[in-house]
């Protein structure tokens, strides 16, 4: 154990920790999309409400879900640690150090797209799974409160922000993970970059489009 310790302690240690709870994260984004692009189902929403309210039944929902929410503070607690880390090691300050001759545009924006894409959680949390879990209202519909929120063309333009965000983020993010396992290097390489382009590109842009749907339609 004391080995295991110490390994999640090094800094290779919390990149391996940082990738696995990232891929993690990734193939949840494909399950929370695929359920919410029910809300474009033209059936008033009767199929997504029935799909929010089997979701807290579920006993094994609500594991996973609280094992979600430990993974995303790993994944966060990993990668901050690692920022500071990186950037106390470094000799010179970005500005005398050419950072672009150094690393990618990407790389360089990883803490801060990470950090913006965390308030937007906190705030869409509040927004949806706190009001649907703790509500005292009878007759409560997630299908309608995603409508009211949707509504907001200011909550729109930030949701949509943070979904450009999250492209930056899952863009090298993706691709740095396998980096890490020593496979980005190798045959997969183009298999690799090609799944990546559906994190990246399919899935952020495939949330973007339920609040410009609910918009446009209100």
């Amino acid at each position: 154990m004391s080995t295991l310790a110490s390994v999640f302690r090094s800094s290779i240690g919390k990149k391996i920790l940082m990738s696995l709870t990232g891929l993690f994260l990734c193939s949840y984004l494909v399950i929370h999309l695929a359920g919410n692009l029910l809300l474009l189902k033209p059936d008033s929403g009767a199929g997504f409400d029935q799909y929010a309210e089997l979701l807290p039944s579920l006993t094994i929902i609500k594991i996973i879900e609280y094992g979600l929410y430990a993974v995303f503070l790993l994944h966060m607690i990993s990668g901050t640690v690692l920022w500071f880390q990186n950037r106390a090691a470094r000799p010179q300050k970005y500005a005398a150090n050419h950072p672009e001759a150094n690393s990618s545009f990407f790389s360089r924006t990883m803490f801060l797209t990470g950090s913006i894409i965390f308030i937007f959680l906190v705030i869409h949390m509040k927004q949806f799974w706190v009001n649907s879990r703790f509500t005292t209202e009878e007759h409560f519909s997630m299908y309608r409160a995603v409508t009211d929120v949707f509504s907001n063309g200011y909550y729109d333009v930030f949701y949509l922000i943070a979904m450009g965000l999250l492209a930056f983020h899952l863009r090298h993010g993706f691709q740095s993970a396998f980096q890490t396992f020593g496979l980005k290097a190798t045959k997969l390489s183009g298999l690799i970059e090609a799944i990546g382009v559906i994190f990246w590109l399919v899935i952020p842009v495939g949330f973007a489009i339920i609040p410009v749907y609910f918009f446009l339609k209100s």
